[in-house]
């Protein structure tokens, strides 16, 4: 027994070698023997869709979510008629206010199709003051879209069109999303055709940035450009967690940060203006101010977290509610606020005819008032937007 067992490990040892030395010096000898193990089927999956791709061709880049989601993402041509100035062939007109700009604008931009019924999202600033818009499809198919409603305060607008078989994207979880996770944008740069571009999630809740009104978007470094607005940001699965809307640029075109609006936001205005063609917020006509340490060193304020209100509306819901200039408020409707951008999405998120309680630090006091909310003023459309080619703007005041 011990001189079988002696022999077999000579013999497995010997073994061992050879096939060592054939691996360094003839690899393509072993390369070539049938009886090496087969790709994980899981694997194989990958690329069974595309005749002549390898598995490790499609798990190496992101085709599946392009492939998903990209026949959702549409463009959207638009175009103005010139409304001729009935006054304009008058000469006292025209030497007080000069030769008038009559001719007719027209636009390119991008949308998603969030519905088979037609429904497509986009943003407010592409159809702004079109009277013909048409979408396009990936598949060739034209038709005429129909504004369903529009929401300049956060620049979504949502069309309607009629075709049939439509695809729709599914839409994503934009509040799981984390800064490094993997993003694709696709949309219609410079009117050049449908293009996808891959980044990452650069930051999360950027605001103040003088762009919408309500501001909570998500930054990326994939490639956006003009044509891009109304685009789909996708993430690894081809789902859409938001709405591709404006670059900071120096240049006009891409450089490396783009911005979007998320889908959870996109999501409740598209439900509002399909199910009311408008989107009803909170209002309680206030002027507030983010704390800063002078302002509270001037002011001698006992807290340095909250907002500070500066201004009430005479007969307004808060004047009528109790607040008074010089309140820090420090919680809305129990959320708590630690700038303009968190009081005004908090006070927007209240329903309007309905008490909210709204604590505030008033001298060494905490307070408590009771504010019975109205409804928001209809923000009028925006006459010049910062879309992708003109956000190269700092900032611009609320």
């Amino acid at each position: 027994m011990r001189k079988t067992w002696l022999i077999f490990s000579q013999a497995v040892t010997v073994a061992v070698a050879v096939l060592f030395v054939l691996a360094t010096f003839k690899p393509q000898w072993v390369q070539s023997v049938p009886w090496r193990a087969p790709l994980p089927d899981a694997t194989v999956s990958v690329a069974s869709n595309v005749p002549g791709r390898s598995a490790s061709q499609a798990a190496a880049g992101f085709s599946d979510a392009a492939r998903q989601a990209a026949p959702t993402v549409v463009s959207v041509v638009t175009a103005s008629t010139a409304r001729r100035n009935p006054h304009r062939s008058d000469p006292w007109f025209r030497y007080f206010f000069g030769e008038q700009n009559d001719q007719p604008q027209s636009g390119i931009g991008s949308g998603v199709i969030v519905s088979p019924e037609g429904y497509v999202l986009t943003n407010n600033h592409v159809v702004d003051r079109m009277d013909d818009i048409e979408v396009m499809l990936t598949d060739g198919r034209k038709a005429k879209a129909k504004v369903i409603g529009t929401d300049p305060e956060t620049d979504l607008a949502v069309l309607k069109i009629d075709l049939e078989r439509l695809p729709a994207i599914t839409l994503g979880n934009s509040e799981s999303l984390l800064v490094g996770d993997a993003v694709l944008a696709i949309g219609n740069p410079f009117g050049v055709g449908q293009t996808v571009t891959s980044g990452i999630v650069s930051a999360l809740g950027r605001n103040q940035l003088g762009i919408n009104t309500f501001e909570n978007f998500i930054q990326t470094d994939a490639a956006i450009n003009p044509g891009n607005s109304g685009g789909a940001l996708v993430d690894t699965h081809g789902h859409l967690v938001g709405i591709n809307t404006a670059i900071y640029s120096r240049s006009g075109g891409n450089m490396g940060i783009g911005f979007a609006i998320p889908v959870s936001t996109a999501r409740h205005v598209m439900d509002s203006l399909i199910r009311d063609g408008r989107v009803t917020r909170g209002w309680i006509g206030v002027e507030p101010r983010d704390l800063t340490p002078e302002i509270v060193e001037t002011f001698n304020l006992q807290t340095r977290e909250g907002v500070l209100i500066t201004g009430v509306l005479r007969d307004g819901p808060a004047a009528r509610g109790g607040l008074k200039p010089g309140d820090v408020v420090t919680e809305v409707g129990g959320s708590r606020v630690n700038s303009t951008a968190q009081l005004l999405n908090a006070v927007a998120a209240l329903k309007p005819g309905e008490p909210a309680q709204v604590k505030v630090q008033r001298g060494d006091k905490g307070v408590v008032v009771s504010i019975v909310t109205a409804t928001r003023p209809q923000a009028a459309s925006r006459e010049a937007v910062a879309p992708e080619a003109d956000a190269d703007q700092d900032a611009e005041s609320e």
